[in-house]
């Protein structure tokens, strides 16, 4: 089972978005700051990391799990409200893979990361 973790300070966010990303048949862990989210990727690397632009300190989160042994192999989508190029210019050089616009729904999430859950 493919482990994706969520980090967004806003805990209805991250509940809605386990809650459909685990029927699509990821492990999901939630965090709700940018330390915690790094202590838990120090931990155990999820293979994918779910990131919000607005998280204080989210673009030294990007860069800290890039730097870690297996790093590289973490597929980030960082999450913005608009399609800000400045904003998804800085996410894309600290090593996001991927972007997301907020807010997402069922739709999607289910668009994205359907077939993901179970690729090796």
């Amino acid at each position: 089972m493919q482990r994706l973790m969520i980090a967004d300070s806003s805990d209805v966010v991250r509940k809605v978005g386990k809650r459909i990303l685990s029927e699509l048949g990821f492990l999901v862990a939630e965090a709700g700051s940018a330390r915690e989210a790094l202590a838990r990727c120090q931990a155990e690397l999820p293979n994918f990391l779910v990131v919000d632009a607005a998280l204080e300190g989210a673009l030294d989160l990007i860069a800290a799990v890039r730097a870690m042994p297996n790093g590289r192999n973490v597929r980030i989508f960082y999450c913005v409200i608009e399609a800000d190029l400045k904003k998804m210019m800085a996410g894309k050089r600290a090593g996001a893979d991927d972007f997301l616009l907020k807010p997402f729904d069922r739709k999607i999430l289910t668009s994205v990361f359907s077939g993901l859950s179970r690729a090796a």
